[in-house]
């Protein structure tokens, strides 16, 4: 097995730059529970200042900060409406109906994105022997939809009717940022739909560890008493903040770069037989492809994958994901796509192979 594996299983997988190692090093810190960590407030009113919200609170995971707003919009016997396949729903562990009493009604998208019409007639009509609908759960990016982004259109759509209707919104925005590169649309623009956002540094951002939320003052100071329920106060937290701050300043723009990768990887899966691209369009990151049940399962192309110095993530049987990032550079995709080629012509039959 080569010594140099690339590894394309998740963005999570990501490691600090000396630089950023550095930043951390040198944080400015004090007992956030008390608010007094500098790093982390700067972090927190940067942070909302991109996403144009009054407040912003810093907190240890991306799934701790969905469940911290599920929480704070709702009340126990509530219901949030989600697209099926989305994280809050399917990726935390049942949080809604295990920290909330929330019960999730789910749509199924168009890879994960939800037309208004889908969720027109979704709301429960008052009714003591009913649910309260009270809350709709949108992901931009969306994880399992391929890294496809929301349109705008359709979320102000989707948000205006919500108003309309007496619900909150909320953002799960973990890839966000992909979205803002990739769309050339300002962080401020995609949140002004929603009454809560939801941003992770440790994705393609590339620190260590942490996410935000996003809202008004008020909700802002709800969530913070959420965290600590939820065990999420941090004490001398700068020291993770260090690097969130230092992703935002410098690891942004440079997102196009994955996403110029994931195209390199996307047109060697559409360029060999037994592989299909699903979705067929690679908008950020996330490459999805389904293996052929003749070729094998998804796990033989990923065994072959990994004898030729290649990791990449199985989210079903014939499903394969392959996901760019912050270490995976312009040659090691160029090289990943090669072994794709190589790998998968080598498990079809000799007999069966083309010229």
């Amino acid at each position: 097995m080569p010594e140099t594996m690339i590894d394309l299983r998740s963005d999570t997988v990501t490691r600090p730059t000396t630089a950023m190692r550095a930043a951390i090093q040198a944080a400015d810190v004090g007992d956030d529970v008390f608010g007094e960590d500098p790093t982390v407030n700067r972090l927190q009113e940067k942070v909302a200042g991109l996403l144009g919200k009054e407040a912003a609170l810093f907190v240890p995971s991306g799934t701790m900060s969905n469940q911290i707003c599920v929480k704070a919009h709702t009340q126990p016997g509530d219901e949030l409406l989600c697209e099926a396949s989305c994280h809050i729903y399917v990726n935390e562990a049942g949080g809604p109906a295990a920290l909330s009493g929330v019960t999730c009604r789910t749509i199924e998208g168009d890879y994960g994105i939800l037309d208004l019409s889908e969720l027109e007639d979704k709301i429960r009509p008052v009714n003591d022997h009913q649910v309260r609908t009270r809350l709709v759960a949108l992901e931009n990016t969306h994880n399992r939809g391929g890294g496809r982004i929301f349109p705008l259109e359709k979320i102000a759509a989707v948000s205006s009717w919500a108003r309309g209707q007496g619900l909150l919104m909320h953002l799960d925005g973990a890839r966000l940022w992909n979205a803002i590169v990739a769309a050339g649309i300002p962080g401020l623009e995609w949140a002004k739909h929603f009454d809560s956002v939801s941003v992770c540094f440790s994705k393609g951002l590339g620190a260590p560890i942490g996410s935000a939320l996003a809202g008004s003052g008020e909700f802002v100071t709800r969530a913070k008493r959420i965290r600590k329920m939820f065990g999420g106060g941090m004490r001398q937290a700068g020291m993770a903040a260090a690097g969130a701050l230092f992703a935002l300043e410098h690891h942004l723009d440079r997102l196009a770069e994955d996403h110029r990768h994931a195209q390199v990887i996307a047109q060697a899966v559409a360029d060999t037989p037994g592989l299909l691209l699903d979705p067929p369009e690679v908008e950020t990151n996330l490459v999805f492809f389904e293996v052929d049940p003749d070729l094998g399962s998804a796990q033989d192309v990923a065994t072959a994958l990994k004898q030729r110095g290649v990791l990449v993530h199985l989210p079903g049987p014939q499903t394969i994901r392959a996901c760019t990032h912050l270490d995976v550079s312009p040659a090691q995709a160029e090289r990943a796509a090669e072994i794709i080629r190589q790998a998968v012509h080598q498990l079809v039959p000799a007999g069966e192979r083309g010229a």
